[in-house]
This record gives C-alpha cells, sequence and structure tokens, in this order.
C-alpha cells in the first residue's frame, strides 16, 4: 500500500510465469507495486489458484492462464488475506472455481473491504482504473485453523495463522515440494507491510507477526514464494523476523526513555535504512514503529518476557 499515487499500471503479467516445482508456477510480481505473487498449484484432478491480482482486469487475466494451465482440471481459488491486490479479482472466478479461505479472512473482506476499495482507489488513476467494478463476493467455503485440499495425488495445506500482518493472514504449504506461500507476512526486498491507520485499522500485531514467522521457520520449507518480491529459499523467513525483532527492540528501547513517538519514529526509520539500504518501501517503518509503541504498554502490563493477551490471540 503506497503513500504516494502510482503512475504505473499495477498489471499482472501471466506471460512470465515459470515452473518452481513440478506441477508448482509463480506469475512473479517482478517488483511492480500492488503486484502480488500468484501461486499456480496443479495436481490429478484439481488446480489450486493462490491471490488474483488487483482487480477484475487483472484476475480475467489470471483465471485464463489457469484455465488453460488446468487443462480441465477442477479450479479452486484461495487468497492470503483480503488486501486488493491480493482479494479483489475474486468475483471474476465465481461459476469457474471454489473460491475458499478461512474464517477470519472471510470477516474482514465483509467488514474492512469496502473501506480499503475506497482507500485503494485513491491512489491513483491506474489504480482506480484496475478497481472499476469491483464486487466483493462471499467465499464458496470457509473453514476455521486449517484445511487440507486435495488436489488428486497431491494435498496443500492451508492454514489460518492467526493475528499478524492482518487478522485473516493465511499460509499454502505444498509439502511434497517444500513449497511455503506467506502472502504479505514475508516480502522480499523491502521493509514490512504495516497497515497501521488508527483509527480505523489497527489489526496488525508486530509480536504476534514475530511469533508466527518463527512457527512458519520451524517446518522447514525449501521454498518460500513471497507476497511481493523473489522467491527464495528459508533464510527469508528468518531474515524478516530479525527485522521486526530489531525494530520492536529500537523502538520499545526508545520507548522506554519516554522520547515521543515522531523522534522515535525518525530515529528508527534512520537506523533501518542504513542497515537494509537496498530495501524498498522505506515508508512502512514508521507505520511499524506506531504498532511496536502500541503494543509496548500492553507488554508493560503483561510483564516483562510474556506477550499481551492482545498480541498472543
Amino acid at each position: 500500500m503506497p503513500f504516494e499515487p502510482l503512475t504505473h499500471e499495477p498489471a499482472v503479467d501471466p506471460g512470465q510465469a515459470r515452473e518452481i516445482a513440478r506441477d508448482l508456477v509463480v506469475i512473479p510480481n517482478r517488483g511492480v507495486e500492488l503486484v502480488p505473487n500468484i501461486g499456480i498449484i496443479g495436481g490429478e484432478h484439481s488446480v489450486l489458484v493462490v491471490d488474483t491480482g488487483l482487480g477484475p482486469g487483472n484476475a480475467e487475466k489470471v483465471l485464463a492462464f489457469a484455465t488453460e494451465y488446468a487443462r480441465g482440471r477442477e479450479l479452486f481459488l484461495t487468497t492470503t488475506h483480503f488486501h486488493p491486490e491480493h482479494a479483489f479479482g475474486a468475483q471474476v472466478f465465481a461459476d469457474e472455481a471454489t473460491y475458499l479461505v478461512n474464517r477470519a479472512q472471510a470477516a474482514d473482506l465483509v467488514h474492512k473491504g469496502p473501506g480499503y476499495l475506497g482507500m485503494f482507489r485513491g491512489l491513483g488513476a491506474p489504480v482506480a482504473r484496475a478497481l472499476d467494478g469491483v464486487t466483493l463476493i462471499a467465499p464458496d467455503k470457509i473453514y476455521d485453523d486449517a484445511y487440507d485440499l486435495d488436489l488428486g495425488g497431491r494435498v496443500v495445506w492451508l492454514e489460518a495463522t492467526g493475528r499478524a500482518h492482518s487478522k485473516g493472514d493465511q499460509v499454502v504449504t505444498v509439502p511434497d515440494a517444500g513449497v511455503l506461500f506467506t502472502g504479505d507476512l514475508v516480502e522480499a526486498g523491502q521493509f514490512s507491510i504495516f497497515p497501521w491507520f488508527p483509527p480505523y485499522d489497527t489489526d496488525v500485531s508486530g509480536l504476534r507477526w514475530i511469533e508466527v514467522l518463527r512457527r512458519l521457520t520451524a517446518t522447514g520449507p525449501d521454498l518460500v514464494v513471497p507476497g511481493h518480491g523473489d522467491v527464495s529459499g528459508r533464510r527469508i523467513l528468518t531474515d524478516v523476523r530479525e527485522y521486526l525483532e530489531l525494530l520492536r527492540d529500537e523502538t520499545w528501547k526508545r520507548r522506554d526513555s519516554a522520547v515521543s513517538e515522531e523522534t522515535i519514529a525518525a530515529e528508527v526509520e534512520a537506523l533501518m535504512i542504513e542497515r537494509h539500504p537496498e530495501w524498498e518501501g522505506q515508508d512502512w517503518i514508521a507505520k511499524g514503529v506506531g504498532c511496536f509503541c502500541s503494543e509496548h504498554s500492553g507488554h508493560q502490563a503483561a510483564g516483562a518476557g510474556e506477550a499481551p493477551e492482545s498480541a498472543s490471540a
């Protein structure tokens, strides 16, 4: 979610799709802002699409590619979370695929989807055009914590991680291929996206995010498909967690000294850019500081070394 209006088209390009494992391809985002990595995972009788791209036009391209790739196999769609570039093309898949997500994400779509649609339409003419005609649809299937999707000779694991980047985050694991789709829990080559917009949206939890990444690292994937950026090895899970831990520690160290949040943000931002000068998305550092400042008081109330209840729910 950029802060400056976009001047380029946030266009998915299926022509760039590449196979990263047997019967498993990724349509890469190619470093284009507001374009996610999109997965197509095949089995003997079914194919799962992971994320839609921003708006109906992008989703139509993804659906056309997936239909050709499937060659008669049944189609399923899932989305890693409800944010527009990941999920606001689902309407195109209606009557063509079975759409399934976790319960928290389905609730996000209902309660926050319209607000995010309006916000994103204000991000410039190319984004508004991409979102023209969007209708937010209800999923066909909703699960609570985990769902094993049998594609035929290949079972894909869908798991609701709980509150982190959003309340409805979901990871998709292809165990036989050692591939993990993380959505925006992980980005490659950019600072973590903190959708911290008080008072309208404060669902992101840096503390919970760190714990989710710790759990995902323990699963030992071979390849990680981030929400944005290059497909990477498992080390990226540790890299992102260590960044979030450093962001937390540097924020809290200054918070304990009763420094103003504005000063904290400026100092921490300078430090993080010095550590990672090549990363994109520098505007997200201050949003992360705001989130961790909010969680600091809850951490103090819970006691040293113990996460606050709101961050572990």
